[in-house]
């Protein structure tokens, strides 16, 4: 397929990627996959995963790229001089370290093998925080290994499988491209458990041409109403994917015909203005479900997305859940931090939204900061918990928002701040009023540390803290406190 077709490209980037395109389909061709497929078929589904996702040229051409240093000859020198630093850097991200061998030659033990994927994996956290790309690249890669894992012994497809589930789908959520997320769930859970995955499949799309008749009359109903206002806008129906109808039944401990909000309705319109008018509407033309409202414009999520939801019962009693955004906050719900590298070569534009973007990866620094004291198996259930889907918005004394997982707690909010916070930190206010240190956090409540010079970090907070940066900072205060001081005596 030709790759330019996806870009606005200017004659020199469409040199480049037809340079990559042969290179790769000359060192690539004859390498065969398990499934019969070429190194190169593969490397180009890679790129136009990219492509699809609207990345900028450098991207695409290191997905081309990924498996020429891992499984060619071609040396490192030569592939520099050829494609330059930036698109080194991204390809080597991506490689895998080799596998662990015992002094005879021979492949080692099963724990050896999951301590190398785990090595991988902290690999490839490290080398995004020095480029983004790199994760990029990774994501696109998994997402077509999993149309290939069926020619895979059973046992391999399964761990793969889990680990896109566990790893690889939350950061595809954390950095919000949720269309590639629904799809590495998808063909995961495909695999992990094709029986259910199928059944689930099937009634979901019973359901959706079931109620779709429901839906179009409730899009009618919103349609009369909206032209009121005379403002642009669009509706779409929004069918859940299959994953995450089976982790609501898994949360919920429900069978699927008692899940009631598996479909629901989009409004995208051109401002944020438009965007409470049209809820202001909503308001007047259905009944509000308690608890259900979420402002996401006023109040991001970690990873740029921005969207109203509201659940409402119409006048007929059916219950539909809604969600409105701007046409903006439309592209970046698709495509999360992919979004931002339509800037990348329009220098005003970028610098607005390089701040607003370096925030938003700003968890990968923090991984970076307290993954090196830990070993592998610490390292990926620390990576787990901080890619956890849930998350809360909480207030600074000084009305900036910080994020953290559900069930944090104030000393985990402390060393989000600065680790001299985290460390002195003696009490808390929540709202105004002191609480414990093992309170658990809510949504949009005002937290202020106090701090004292004496104060130091309690082996006891383990017990309760949630965050990896946390537990890491509280466990290397103890080991520095616990180390012999060397006494230098002057005579």
């Amino acid at each position: 397929m030709e790759l330019a077709k996806y870009f606005e490209l200017n004659p020199l980037h469409k040199q480049q990627i037809t340079d990559a395109l042969s290179y790769a389909e000359v060192h690539l061709k004859n390498l065969k996959r398990l499934s019969g497929r070429t190194y190169f078929q593969h490397a180009l589904s890679v790129a136009e995963n990219l492509a699809e996702l609207n990345f900028d040229h450098v991207t695409v051409i290191s997905g081309l790229l990924h498996d020429v240093l891992e499984d060619t000859q071609i040396k490192r020198e030569d592939f520099l001089k050829k494609f330059g630093g930036e698109i080194t850097t991204i390809v080597e991200g991506v490689t895998k370290i080799k596998k662990y061998t015992s002094v005879g030659g021979n492949e080692v033990s099963k724990v050896h093998e999951d301590a190398r994927r785990s090595e991988n994996i902290r690999k490839l956290i490290i080398a995004s925080a020095k480029d983004i790309r790199v994760i990029f690249v990774k994501l696109a890669d998994r997402m077509d290994n999993l149309t290939d894992l069926r020619f895979l012994p059973a046992e391999k497809i399964k761990k793969i499988s889990q680990e896109t589930i566990d790893i690889y789908a939350p950061i595809a959520h954390r950095l919000g491209i949720y269309k590639l997320k629904s799809h590495l769930e998808d063909f995961s859970f495909m695999n992990l458990n094709p029986q259910l995955f199928s059944e689930l499949a099937k009634k979901i799309s019973v359901r959706e041409q079931d109620e779709q008749d429901i839906l179009d009359g409730i899009v009618e109903i919103f349609k009369k109403h909206i032209h009121i206002f005379n403002i642009p806008y669009r509706i779409k129906s929004r069918p859940k994917n299959v994953y995450s109808v089976f982790r609501k039944m898994e949360k919920q401990n429900k069978l699927f015909e008692e899940i009631q909000d598996i479909l629901g309705i989009r409004i995208i319109t051109d401002t944020v203005e438009n965007c409470y008018k049209i809820l202001s509407l909503l308001d007047t033309i259905a009944k509000p479900m308690p608890e259900t409202f979420t402002d996401y414009i006023t109040h991001p999520k970690s990873n740029m997305y921005q969207s109203i939801h509201a659940t409402v019962i119409m006048p007929d009693g059916v219950m539909v859940e809604v969600q409105i955004r701007t046409e903006e906050m439309h592209k970046t719900a698709s495509y999360g931090i992919a979004a931002h590298w339509k800037y990348k070569d329009r220098e005003k534009e970028r610098e607005k939204k390089q701040k607003d973007f370096d925030e938003k990866i700003s968890w990968i620094a923090s991984v970076i900061e307290w993954q090196e004291n830990n070993n592998s198996n610490e390292f990926l259930a620390g990576l787990k918990a901080e890619l956890e889907f849930d998350q809360i918005f909480v207030f600074t004394p000084k009305g900036d928002i910080k994020s953290l997982p559900a069930g944090s707690t104030p000393v985990d909010f402390a060393y989000t701040i600065h680790t001299d916070i985290g460390n002195r930190c003696c009490g808390v206010k929540v709202n105004g009023k002191m609480a414990p240190l093992k309170y658990e956090l809510h949504n949009g409540e005002s937290v202020e540390i106090l701090t004292s010079k004496v104060a130091h970090p309690s082996q006891d907070w383990l017990k309760f803290v949630k965050t990896p940066l946390a537990k890491s900072k509280i466990k290397n205060y103890n080991k520095l406190k616990l180390k012999p001081q060397i006494v230098t005596e002057f005579h």
